[in-house]
């Protein structure tokens, strides 16, 4: 009797793990199921060790039942739903003991696994304007701690970014990541330290050759930059091909198109490939439609020219900026009280502006319709030249003074496809695929799902993803991003930050050509 209840007991066990498999395993048949059941490896497809007595399968034959990997895989990412080779799929998505990808639609086995079921797994999020301008030797850990939680695993400071750039590297090279890192040069501060335009071009080209991801300049914080120095900018961008970031001259309404075509103009007299710094709320704020038709034009004209947006509908910036210089309120319609210090709350008055302006590197943010959705980002959002990025950080705790698009960019920007029925894989490639064109070839094999791409990925639950930043307080974790993979190790998971494997971005040594960017396009996801 004991024996007969032991068979029943293994039988029910069996049939258990079997219906198991099945639902974790959609794109199996019952007949591949049973037959893997006959070799012993239930077990081991439900990411449990092999019981002892039970058969090992011959290389061939797990070759032929599984999407086996020749090597060893480090872990397996099951039943995740991924957008590849233009559509949705549900996929076993392996990583290599050297941190590169193997993609099947047959069962995987390794050393580790987690369960991706009913989630998007997505190649990790790029951000191209992180802003870790303040002390970042000190404050660079905080700042990629708000960034990975937001299911970033690559940061670049293009915006601003650095004027030593072998230094940079060297120094940070020595620290432990979150995230991979990278900047572009950093003009205005080379503007800063150097009177000589010599010695400033001089300055920006050794940062070109130092490996600098691009070029980077904000007119309408030194507009002193004259038509001349922006060309000879532009023209050691081309001469390394390197892209030129660009922060409009000016952010009025009855100017910005006037700035907007001034970095057309550039494209075409230099050659560069321009990137427009956040159109919203600079060079487009006011007139976004013809803002974008105009670019439109200059690419149907054989420029590269490309923008950016971030997913919120106001903006804020440092108020000892030239931003706020006289006549602001007549430029942005808005007044005093309007403006709120982030991370306090505190509104201020025409005693604490003028007190506060004063203090370099206090950010105030306008109030929230400032840049109305439907008039500017969501118009913007349906160009395929249009990417979305931060321009932001967190850089200090526990209530940092920051825009909450520091922490909470991308998770908002999904959640916000979700509300105005952008289909998904059309927003994840903003951050993702895009990127990767534009800092080409700097991020080759990564921001894309492929065969051998770097481990890179994002893992969110599309029910609950969403920024839960706010101006009251900024430091605070994306929702739904529940695992975070930065160079094949998990660097963010279920809440708590993991292992720190995160590599210096650089361009290659100069002299080494990419593709071009309409050979780039062509190229499917």
């Amino acid at each position: 009797m004991a024996a007969k209840d032991r068979m029943s007991r293994e039988v029910a066990i069996q049939e258990s793990e079997f219906h198991q498999v099945l639902e974790q395993n959609p794109e199996m048949t019952r007949r591949e199921v049973l037959k893997l059941g006959s070799f012993g490896l239930i077990s081991a497809l439900l990411g449990e060790p092999l019981a002892a007595g039970k058969r090992v399968l011959a290389q061939e034959e797990k070759r032929e039942l599984s999407g086996a990997y020749p090597g060893r895989l480090s872990l397996v990412i099951k039943n995740g739903k991924a957008f590849v080779d233009g559509r949705w799929q549900i996929l076993d998505i392996g990583i290599t003991d050297q941190g590169r990808l193997h993609l099947s639609q047959l069962p995987l086995f390794g050393h580790s696994m987690i369960d991706a079921s009913h989630r998007i797994v997505s190649p990790g999020f790029i951000d191209i304007l992180g802003d870790n301008s303040s002390s970042p030797e000190r404050t660079y850990r905080i700042f990629e701690k708000y960034k990975v939680t937001d299911g970033v695993t690559t940061v670049l400071q293009m915006h601003g970014g650095a004027h030593r750039i072998k230094k940079y590297y060297t120094e940070f090279g020595k620290r432990p990541h979150w995230t991979n890192y990278g900047v572009s040069t950093k003009v205005m501060r080379i503007r800063q330290l150097y009177q000589s335009l010599k010695e400033r071009y001089r300055q920006v080209e050794r940062c070109l050759h130092e490996g600098a991801l691009g070029v980077s300049h904000s007119i309408e914080y030194q507009p002193d930059t004259n038509w001349g120095e922006l060309v000879e900018y532009a023209r050691l961008a081309k001469k390394y091909d390197r892209p030129f970031f660009l922060h409009l001259r000016s952010s009025s309404e009855e100017k910005e198109l006037e700035g907007l075509d001034e970095a057309i103009e550039l494209a075409k007299v230099s050659g560069a490939r321009i990137h427009i710094d956040h159109l919203h709320s600079t060079g487009g704020t006011y007139h976004m439609a013809e803002a974008l038709r105009r670019i439109r034009d200059g690419i149907q004209a054989g420029l590269e020219i490309t923008t950016c947006i971030y997913p919120y509908n106001y903006w804020a910036t440092y108020l000892h900026s030239e931003r706020f210089a006289a006549g602001w309120q007549d430029r942005f319609h808005l007044t005093y009280s309007d403006l709120e210090i982030v991370g306090t709350g505190e509104r201020l008055t025409q005693e604490s502006f003028e007190k506060y302006r004063k203090q370099p590197g206090i950010l105030v943010a306008v109030p929230p319709g400032t840049m109305p959705f439907e008039t500017t980002v969501d118009l913007a959002l349906k160009e395929d030249f249009c990417l979305v990025s931060s321009d932001g950080g967190i850089q200090s705790e526990p209530r940092a003074n920051s825009h909450p698009r520091g922490a909470g960019c991308f998770a908002t920007a999904i959640r916000h496809a979700f509300n105005i029925r952008m289909p998904l894989e059309k927003m994840l490639e903003k951050f993702t695929l895009l990127p990767r064109r534009v800092l080409r070839p700097a991020l080759d094999h990564r921001g894309i799902l492929e065969e051998d791409a770097i481990a890179d990925l994002t893992i969110f639950d599309p029910d609950q993803i969403d920024g839960a930043a706010t101006n009251e307080n900024p430091n605070q974790f994306s929702k739904g991003i529940e695992t975070v993979i930065v160079n094949g190790a998990i660097a963010y998971h279920q809440g708590a930050l993991q292992r720190e494997k995160g590599q210096p971005i650089a361009m290659r040594p100069y002299g080494k050509k990419s593709k071009s960017f309409s050979e780039e396009r062509r190229v499917k996801p």
